[in-house]
């Protein structure tokens, strides 16, 4: 779990504008930070299968994220996955067949 000033950090450094706490952007910074954080704890707690819940549904709800942020504006989406060093082939949204 986040510290207030931890996550007020992050909404800092990823807001798209003033007030912004809600944007595609600053949910995923604030998952990404979030599933790092119960990544290392896995690590030392193997067998928190809570926690390991808890983290999937995390990811889950990020790439759903990335997915809706690369369907609506790519760029947005190359800049956050750029910043944040995460791999954008995995959000890649697949097309339908043209017929």
């Amino acid at each position: 779990m986040l510290d207030k000033t931890a996550k007020d950090r992050i909404i800092k450094k990823f807001k798209t504008h003033e007030g912004d706490t809600g944007s595609p952007e600053v949910q995923v910074a604030i998952l990404s930070h979030e599933i790092e954080q119960l990544a290392n704890h896995l690590k030392k707690h193997k067998k928190d299968f809570s926690s390991r819940r808890g983290l999937l549904k995390k990811v889950s709800q990020r790439r759903k994220l990335l997915t809706y942020l690369q369907r609506e504006d790519n760029t947005r989406f190359e800049a956050l996955t750029k910043k944040l060093k995460l791999k954008s082939e995995t959000y890649i949204i697949p097309t339908a067949p043209a017929e």
